[in-house]
C-alpha cells in the first residue's frame, strides 16, 4: 500500500465537477445505470450546500481526488444514538487495490469514535460485488440479517 502520499479532506463546492463524475462512474459500473446529468449535478450541488444532507469526504493522492465516501445519518430511537451510513463510495478504477477505501473508512471510523452519540455504520453492497463484500468484512463490518426495501415516489 506504499507509493505516493495520500489525503482525505471533505469535499467543498469546488469538487462539484468531480462528485458528479465519480457518481455516473460508479452508477454506470455497480448498476448499469446512465444518471440524468441534470438531475446529478443539481443533487451534488444540493448536497454541498446543506450539511444535513450528508457530508462528503475525497481521498487525494499528490493533490488529486481518487477516491470518495459519503455519509447519511439514521437516528436509531432503539439505541438513542446515530447510525452513520456509508453510502457513494468511489475509486478511480485504476487506483483500486491500493487501501484507499481502507484509509477512508478508518477516517469515518475515527470521527464516529469522537462522538459518544454515534453507535455505528452502516451500508449497503450490491449482493454480486463480492469484492466490496470482502473489503467491508476485513474492516471489522459484517452482514446483518436486514434486507433493503425501496418505493420511489417520482421519477428521477
Amino acid at each position: 500500500m506504499s507509493g505516493p502520499p495520500t489525503s482525505i479532506r471533505e469535499a467543498r463546492a469546488s469538487d462539484h465537477a468531480t462528485l458528479v463524475r465519480f457518481a455516473a462512474a460508479m452508477a454506470r459500473e455497480t448498476e448499469d445505470l446512465a444518471l440524468d446529468p441534470a438531475t446529478l449535478s443539481a443533487g451534488v450541488t444540493a448536497l454541498l450546500a446543506d450539511p444535513a444532507k450528508g457530508r462528503v469526504f475525497l481521498l487525494e493522492q499528490d493533490g488529486a481526488p481518487v477516491a470518495t465516501l459519503m455519509l447519511t445519518t439514521e437516528w436509531s430511537d432503539w439505541r438513542n444514538g446515530w447510525f452513520w451510513w456509508i453510502q457513494s463510495v468511489y475509486v478511480e478504477p485504476a487506483q483500486r487495490g491500493r487501501g484507499h477505501y481502507r484509509r477512508l473508512h478508518e477516517h469515518v471510523v475515527a470521527l464516529a469514535a469522537e462522538r459518544p452519540d454515534v453507535y455505528g455504520l452502516r451500508l449497503y453492497v450490491e449482493r454480486e460485488n463480492a469484492a466490496a463484500q470482502k473489503a467491508y468484512r476485513s474492516l471489522g463490518m459484517h452482514e446483518t440479517h436486514y434486507r433493503l426495501f425501496e418505493q420511489a415516489t417520482r421519477k428521477g
